[in-house]
């Protein structure tokens, strides 16, 4: 088997002190409150709270078109101190859509937990900060919670066939949340 890489005429390039990409193919989407609609909880606070406030940005490389076999991307995501209620910000969630497909983390600024949930709908965490590198096996939903005071930015590399399920969890939820308990993050 063959893979048809591009010919790209310039790098992009990674500061490792920030995590910010930056380069030729550099591509950006940005969250806000208003787009995560049913995510957090407390509805009333995420009612109260300006729909336009970011609560992450994600910065991503595809050398090679999505879908295609035995490719990788390249990503960076700022994920935003704040709270809806009681609840940390974090990112959407997803599983990926070709379930058996991993992914890896690594934090560079900031503090925060990956929160992993199995099919079955079990919850583990595990804590972000500087230098930790996380795995994500297949089979296994993945969201970023920022329990600290400043951005939390991690880098992230993943399959480019992988996809994205959002669907399900938007649909049946994540099975645990991080929220401000006695003035510390606490699983619920």
């Amino acid at each position: 088997m063959s893979i048809n890489v591009p010919k790209i005429s310039e790098s992009t390039f990674v500061d490792w002190s920030t995590g910010t990409l930056s380069g030729p193919g550099i591509e950006e989407g940005v969250k806000t409150l208003g787009q995560l609609e049913g995510i957090f909880r407390d509805r009333e606070a995420w009612r109260s709270m300006a729909p336009e406030t970011e609560v992450y940005r994600v910065r991503y490389w595809r050398p090679v078109p999505d879908g295609t076999t035995g490719g990788v991307f390249w990503g960076a995501t700022i994920l935003y101190p704040g709270r809806v209620g009681d609840e940390y910000f974090m990112t959407h969630g997803h599983f990926h859509a070709i379930r058996d497909r991993a992914e890896i983390y690594a934090t560079v600024t900031g503090t925060g937990a990956l929160l992993l949930m199995d099919e079955e709908g079990t919850v583990t965490s595990q804590e972000m900060k500087p230098g930790t590198v996380h795995y994500m096996p297949g089979n296994v939903a993945h969201r970023v919670v920022n329990t600290g005071a400043e951005p939390l930015t991690f880098l992230a590399s993943w399959p480019s066939d992988a996809g994205h399920d959002y669907g399900s969890i938007k649909t049946a939820g994540f099975g645990k949340r991080l929220v401000l308990k006695d003035g510390e993050p606490c699983l619920v």
